[in-house]
């Protein structure tokens, strides 16, 4: 009896865990950035996420080219930002229980940088420079910046 009581509970505590990193507000101050330090062009993984970096002859058009794309998948949301502004912040929820990824996009110079990472990086499990690199290089690819 009391093995069940404690399953019950294990059970109780995991579903609102998986609540709350679903329904968890992601405050737009916090991600809302620029990635720490310029970057060549080419693309980054790193423990964290994954950054790739594209020069690009029309930066403003070509950010707003991938705004356009990230946002068509559906599971990608703007939380912060413009191409006029030259910075964009993107949530993508994972398609299970909806664990947040950010995206940031912003323009420097004549490039355009893509940098993916978790929100929740010690639930993550390394799950998300994977993540982050397969979903980067698809929007890549459809705008045409391979």
């Amino acid at each position: 009896m009391k093995g069940r009581w404690l399953a019950l509970l294990a059970l109780a505590v995991l579903c609102g865990l998986g609540l709350w990193v679903r329904f968890a507000p992601i405050s737009a101050d916090v991600v809302h950035r620029m990635g720490a330090g310029a970057r060549d062009i080419g693309d980054w993984p790193d423990p964290e996420g994954f950054e790739a970096v594209r020069q690009v002859p029309a930066p403003k058009a070509a950010l707003s080219d991938l705004i356009k794309i990230a946002l068509a998948n559906g599971q990608t949301e703007l939380l912060e930002g413009d191409a006029d502004e030259g910075l964009v912040t993107l949530v993508t929820r994972s398609s299970l229980i909806g664990l947040p990824d950010i995206t940031n996009l912003w323009i420097e110079g004549d490039r355009v940088h893509l940098r993916g990472h978790s929100v929740f990086e010690i639930i993550d499990l390394g799950g998300e420079t994977r993540r982050a690199q397969e979903r980067i290089r698809d929007w890549l690819a459809l705008a045409g910046l391979k």
